[in-house]
């Protein structure tokens, strides 16, 4: 009798098994495609860069300051986002956080000059700033122990949109103005929202047992609540989030010095991101076999070199190695972002992701106008471009001291690592 009751409840518990995969998986797909729109969103404004150079005579200061805004915004609200999502829920607030970026698009489109392009910039930021921290709360929740895979395709997702948006503009601006092609993604961005709303299944998880799980002591990391190590791993995010954008600021007018037309750049753009989405598989999967400590000195050193390289090279030899830059400069990412609940101080894997995403973004933000701008207006594109490889190289040590914390906890590592 009694192996016929567990016989019984062993299929009774199949559908719930079932049902909750299937709700998984519907979760993993709406917020990977509201996070292709999102950075989507904060990368096409590369492709515009010298378009508002021109229209409005600004300098490389000028220009970084306007990519900052919609960054500063951005990393600046993670946290408050966080705490908004606990009163309203997850849905609720990643819906009106992507209205509220189409909304900066479509009022940046709308305005006649450089102070309601500003303002839109900030919207869209503000926007944005609700999309990393709870999609990657909310796939954490819905897989649980499993979560480092999810969260690598969730990364790849971003990707996507990369490479989609900014070639999308690009050709938008053959046919039309800026403003006209802010207006065609703003409505793109209303789209994504509605269906957030329509297929994110509901954030069940009450407000009493997130308090529960903040309180429950880390399981992972290195031994001590996360933290040496954590810190160690938001410093290097940091870097390697400074190192992308302040090489991306710059290459539009290092193809330009080449040669490339505004259609150019923005496939330029466009095969840079499709090598990043390829990167966070490749990466994901070099994690799996090197481990994340030579998985990150690997992309790193590799992305030094390409950066050099393409600075040097002429224009269609930089194009042809863009997408292998893409793969490094992109790649090390998704191993960092995988390794936030491992080392989340206190087994709080929410307030982590938002620490996380708002340290790399904020640092990213401020580093983009105060140091690479200046560099830029200073010294040219291409030292602009040659200390983005430096900063890349930085990571370097930062890296073999995380390493020594990562050992610790070898045995989980290994084991999360090949679930995913």
């Amino acid at each position: 009798m009694a192996r016929a009751s567990e016989f019984t409840a062993s299929l009774d518990a199949a559908p719930d098994r079932e049902a909750k995969r299937t709700e998984a998986k519907r979760t993993l797909v709406v917020a990977g495609i509201n996070h292709a729109l999102h950075d989507g969103y904060t990368d096409l404004i590369y492709v515009l860069l010298p378009v508002w150079q021109a229209e409005f005579g600004l300098d490389y200061v000028a220009l970084a300051l306007l990519r900052s805004l919609y960054n500063g915004a951005l990393a600046a609200l993670q946290m408050p986002a966080s705490r908004l999502a606990q009163s309203l829920g997850i849905r609720t607030v990643l819906v009106l956080g992507t209205l509220l970026s189409a909304g900066g698009y479509a009022l940046a489109g709308a305005s006649g000059g450089l102070t309601g392009l500003c303002i839109g910039l900030l919207l869209g930021g503000a926007g944005s700033s609700t999309q990393h921290p709870l999609a990657s709360t909310v796939i954490a929740r819905a897989y649980g122990a499993a979560a480092r895979g999810p969260l690598g395709t969730y990364n790849f997702s971003g990707d996507l949109g990369k490479a989609a948006v900014p070639p999308l503009v690009g050709f938008l601006l053959t046919l039309s103005g800026w403003r006209t092609a802010l207006w065609v993604v703003a409505g793109l961005g209303v789209a994504v929202a509605l269906g957030v709303g329509r297929w994110l299944p509901r954030d069940h998880t009450s407000h009493w047992e997130r308090s529960k799980e903040a309180a429950r002591p880390a399981q992972t990391g290195d031994g001590t609540g996360g933290r040496p190590g954590f810190g160690l791993l938001v410093a290097i995010g940091t870097l390697d989030n400074a190192a992308r954008p302040a090489f991306l600021l710059y290459l539009p007018f290092l193809l330009q010095e080449k040669g490339a037309a505004l259609t150019t750049v923005g496939l330029a753009l466009s095969l840079v991101f499709i090598g990043g989405a390829l990167g966070k598989a490749v990466c994901g999967r070099l994690g799996e076999r090197l481990g994340v400590t030579r998985t990150v000195l690997l992309t790193e050193t590799g992305t030094a070199a390409a950066i050099l390289a393409v600075i040097a090279l002429p224009l269609a030899p930089a194009l042809i190695l863009l997408p292998l830059l893409g793969v490094m400069l992109n790649g090390t990412s998704s191993v960092l972002y995988g390794t936030v609940p491992e080392l989340a101080p206190r087994g709080r894997v929410e307030r982590a992701f938002a620490v996380f995403y708002t340290c790399t973004l904020g640092g990213s933000a401020l580093a983009a106008p105060l140091l690479y701008g200046r560099l830029g207006d200073a010294a040219g594109p291409r030292w602009a471009a040659v200390a983005a490889a430096v900063t890349a190289l930085a990571v370097v040590p930062l890296m073999l001291a995380l390493s020594r914390h990562l050992g610790r906890s070898k045995g989980h590592t290994s084991r999360s690592e090949a679930r995913a």
